[in-house]
């Protein structure tokens, strides 16, 4: 029989746990620490774990921490974006398929759950698996067994489980969108990552560190921020969390001329009269993408597949910029759709 999920392991070793801390998880705020303290401890069991949080607050970050430092941790992680799985194929995603299970099966094909034997299956955007991809989910969680599709044999899986979501999934189980069962199954150890907003002076250590960075990679001098900007960074309210951030000095680092990086809302937001074209173009581009995201899942009410149509994009496409620009899709599910002919 595979693996439960209940016995304990090895705590991880308080060196690898504070440099893997040090390289990746960045601040010290007492939101922050108490996630920290969180991840450590669960990376020392075998439990499913359900990461909660805004998009771009480190979800994905957290999850490897928790396979890394745990014993688990020179076995594969495999990520999944479930936001990116056709519902017709999520199954054989899964669970693998034999060799002429379907018209396109021409070869055997292990799933992500075999991949991840011995280690951690990390199911990102768990909230958009249709329904009976969660059924399917839901079997393989209780018995940690599975059969690929046109497979005759059950087969035992090893994995530790890692889900995470950013929206309230207990609301979508109440709305009927998300099986409670399955919020039940995934929700054993939660943890929810804090907002940017929400952690003080983190934003101006993680700032720092981007700029070190982003100049090293490119191999520029080292720039800096004024006191106007640190004071922007602190005052502004973040909806895309630490992901915003990074993008954000991910571009001024490339496109500013200066050795001290002046921030104003208006750079950050929009083009003044003093950017350069390359910046007034970047930044136009930008507004006019989370514009048209926004626009359109205000219009289909946060259903992406349909939004995805609408544009003419890839669904997976339509996913990044939701994420990029931390467009949480239930803050418009409860708008008014306008009748669209699709």
């Amino acid at each position: 029989m595979a693996n439960t999920g209940s016995e304990s392991v090895a705590s991880p070793d308080d060196r690898s746990f504070a440099t893997y801390v040090q390289l990746n998880l960045i601040g010290e705020s007492p939101a922050f620490l108490q996630c920290l303290r969180l991840i450590r401890r669960m990376a020392a069991c075998d439990a499913t774990v359900l990461i909660q949080g805004e998009t771009g607050t480190g979800k994905e970050l957290a999850a490897r921490a928790i396979h890394y430092l745990g014993l688990r941790g020179s076995a594969p992680f495999i990520p999944v974006n479930c936001g990116a799985l056709p519902e017709s194929l999520v199954e054989s995603e899964l669970f693998g398929h034999a060799r002429g299970a379907f018209t396109d099966a021409r070869e055997a094909r292990a799933g992500v759950v075999a991949q991840a034997e011995s280690g951690t299956l990390f199911l990102d955007e768990v909230e958009a698996l249709g329904l009976h991809a969660q059924v399917a989910l839901l079997r393989f969680l209780q018995e940690r067994e599975y059969r690929p599709i046109g497979g005759q044999l059950v087969r035992g899986a090893n994995v530790r489980v890692v889900a995470s979501t950013n929206v309230d999934l207990a609301l979508s189980a109440a709305n009927g969108t998300f099986r409670p069962d399955l919020l039940f199954r995934l929700n054993i150890l939660p943890i929810t990552l804090p907002p940017l907003r929400d952690r003080g002076d983190d934003v101006a250590t993680l700032a720092e560190t981007f700029l070190r960075r982003f100049s090293r990679q490119y191999g520029q001098p080292l720039k800096s921020l004024d006191a106007d900007s640190i004071s922007f960074l602190r005052r502004h309210t973040w909806p895309g969390n630490v992901r915003e951030l990074e993008n954000l000095i991910h571009r001024q680092v490339l496109l500013s001329d200066s050795p001290v990086i002046r921030l104003a809302p208006e750079r950050a937001g929009g083009a003044g009269a003093e950017s350069t074209f390359r910046e007034a173009k970047a930044l136009a581009i930008a507004e006019f993408e989370r514009r048209y995201v926004a626009a359109l899942l205000a219009r289909t009410r946060g259903n992406i597949s349909l939004a995805a149509r609408l544009a003419g994009k890839e669904r997976s496409r339509l996913c990044k910029l939701v994420k990029k620009y931390g467009l949480e899709r239930e803050r418009f599910a409860g708008g008014q759709p306008i009748a669209t002919a699709v």
